[in-house]
């Protein structure tokens, strides 16, 4: 007597890689549609997979090349371009052997899928280092200049001292180390891509709990960018204390702001 598809589908479920491949031969031959189903859908995953491994092991080429320095630092920012809030900015240290499937430019990312990787990072990271500067520095420095802070600051939260810093895109004056700017790293190297990650979920996590204390802005949907709901809400309430004054001239006149 053949087996129901929910046994076989149970088989499925338990099997690995190798041991799938034992299935498909088994049951390549069973003209049922439930079972032909789950064939087709267990070798879309396989394939997805296998083209997600390529991916990652091609944002591991700046990693291969300077395999020879023990540390490696990935930098970047999040949080340049929001009229509201913080930039901050992340500094990973992966292991060696380190595959964390599905990093990639936080951007690219769902907001489920950065908070999943953002506690994969954490278990599996050597090190890591956040660092935030908050809308009066911005406004009293620059926003590039307090990204540079706040990169500095989140290699200092490290603990550890890297070897060589991969960096989205800048080099950080007033550090000592070898910097590697890449320009789109945080889709080119896994740990300028974790850097990202870890920058964006703190950032917007600190976004959400401004949202309770000022929640006229919708703070917690559009993490402070220029949205037309936030360029409505500034125009009716003003500015709040976490606006970055700076950055509002051609939305509030200077006695509003």
């Amino acid at each position: 007597m053949s087996k129901s598809i929910a046994q076989i589908k149970e088989e499925f479920g338990k099997a690995d890689e190798k041991e799938r491949e034992a299935l498909y031969s088994m049951y390549d031959a069973d003209a049922r549609s439930g079972v032909q189903k789950l064939i087709a859908s267990y070798r879309k995953k396989e394939e997805a997979l296998r083209l997600e491994r390529e991916r990652l092991s091609l944002m591991k080429s700046y990693e291969r090349k300077y395999k020879d320095a023990e540390m490696i630092c990935g930098i970047d920012e999040a949080g340049r371009g929001p009229l509201a809030g913080p930039v901050a900015a992340g500094a990973v240290i992966l292991p060696k052997d380190c595959d964390i499937l599905y990093i990639n430019d936080s951007k690219k990312l769902s907001a489920a899928k950065r908070e999943a990787l953002y506690d994969k990072i954490m278990e599996k990271a050597v090190a890591v280092g956040v660092g935030l500067v908050g809308p009066q520095r911005i406004d009293e420095i620059n926003i590039l200049q307090a990204t540079y802070e706040a990169m500095r600051e989140a290699i200092r939260n490290l603990g550890v001292a890297p070897d060589i810093l991969l960096n989205d895109a800048v080099t950080i004056p007033g550090v000592e180390l070898a910097q590697v700017p890449i320009i789109k790293g945080d889709a080119k190297s896994l740990t300028i891509g974790a850097a990202s990650i870890m920058a964006k979920v703190t950032r917007d996590r600190m976004m959400a709990e401004y949202d309770k204390e000022y929640p006229q802005y919708g703070f917690a949907k559009h993490k402070g960018y220029g949205t037309k709901q936030h360029t409505q809400a500034l125009l009716e309430y003003g500015a709040c204390p976490i606006h970055r004054k700076t950055f509002l001239k051609n939305i509030l006149n200077t006695e509003r702001v």
